[in-house]
């Protein structure tokens, strides 16, 4: 018996890093899962990596005919949602002085439009009004970063929705927590900082009180915690899973 045996969950982000290992988790529970990526050969390339059951949606969560069509496949499929894991979001490095409109707007397009329309419209299909949503949100909200502002603001907003939304929905049984990585090597840092990934890796090392950085399999046996029974008096909170280094 798995812990999520006979669950459905959608995991949005989930083709890399902290979202596909969570994905993964969840299948390997029992869940029957449902990830979104923004690119379709990735996309196939992690539920093959997942196995059994997931089911891949192709989508942009900062077009709302794409979470749509997502949510419109679970209810067929399904039926319902017990948890969501709006995880999909992104981050460029600009200090003040450089930063444009057009990073300005992909980037809160994504981690604040994309995440509030994943939630919102996930709402209805919640049986009962019982679920849990776990966002992502970064210790970038809550220290600060050079060239980092546009990011870390963006995920300052995500913390400040989660308080909002547990007062919207007071008495439904629908829970909402952010989860918040410290230093996690994810495809994504390659990606970021290219050819200087190993210096900023040595460099997080060194600030972090636990002296190394993360791993996804850590990160997202946090997000097995938030989504299960065994959180279930835990609602509003931001778990820092970042081995201190917001927390000095």
């Amino acid at each position: 018996m798995g812990k999520f045996d006979g669950k459905v969950a959608v995991v949005t982000g989930g083709t890399s890093g902290i979202g596909l290992q969570a994905a993964t988790q969840f299948a390997k529970e029992g869940a029957h899962v449902y990830i979104t990526g923004r690119r379709q050969a990735e996309l196939d390339v992690a539920v093959k990596q997942i196995g059994n059951n997931v089911t891949g949606v192709q989508g942009d969560i900062s077009k709302l005919e794409d979470l749509d069509k997502l949510y419109a496949l679970v209810k067929k499929q399904s039926g319902h949602l017990d948890i969501l894991f709006a995880n999909a979001g992104l981050g460029y490095m600009l200090p003040l002085g450089e930063i444009t409109e057009e990073h300005y707007d992909k980037t809160f397009d994504v981690n604040v439009k994309g995440t509030l329309f994943t939630v919102q419209k996930a709402l209805p299909l919640f049986p009962d009004n019982v679920g849990t949503i776990i966002m992502t949100g970064s210790t970038a909200g809550s220290i600060g970063d050079p060239a980092f502002s546009v990011y870390g603001a963006s995920k300052a907003a995500i913390r400040q929705m989660a308080r909002n939304w547990i007062l919207d929905l007071k008495g439904t049984g629908i829970r909402v927590n952010v989860l918040s990585p410290g230093f996690v090597h994810t495809p994504a840092y390659d990606y970021l900082f290219a050819e200087n990934t190993n210096s900023v890796l040595e460099h997080a090392k060194n600030i972090t009180p636990l002296g190394r950085v993360g791993t996804v399999e850590e990160i997202a046996n946090a997000v097995m915690f938030l989504a299960s029974d065994e959180s279930s008096y835990i609602n509003g909170i931001e778990l820092f899973v970042d081995g201190g280094v917001a927390q000095i």
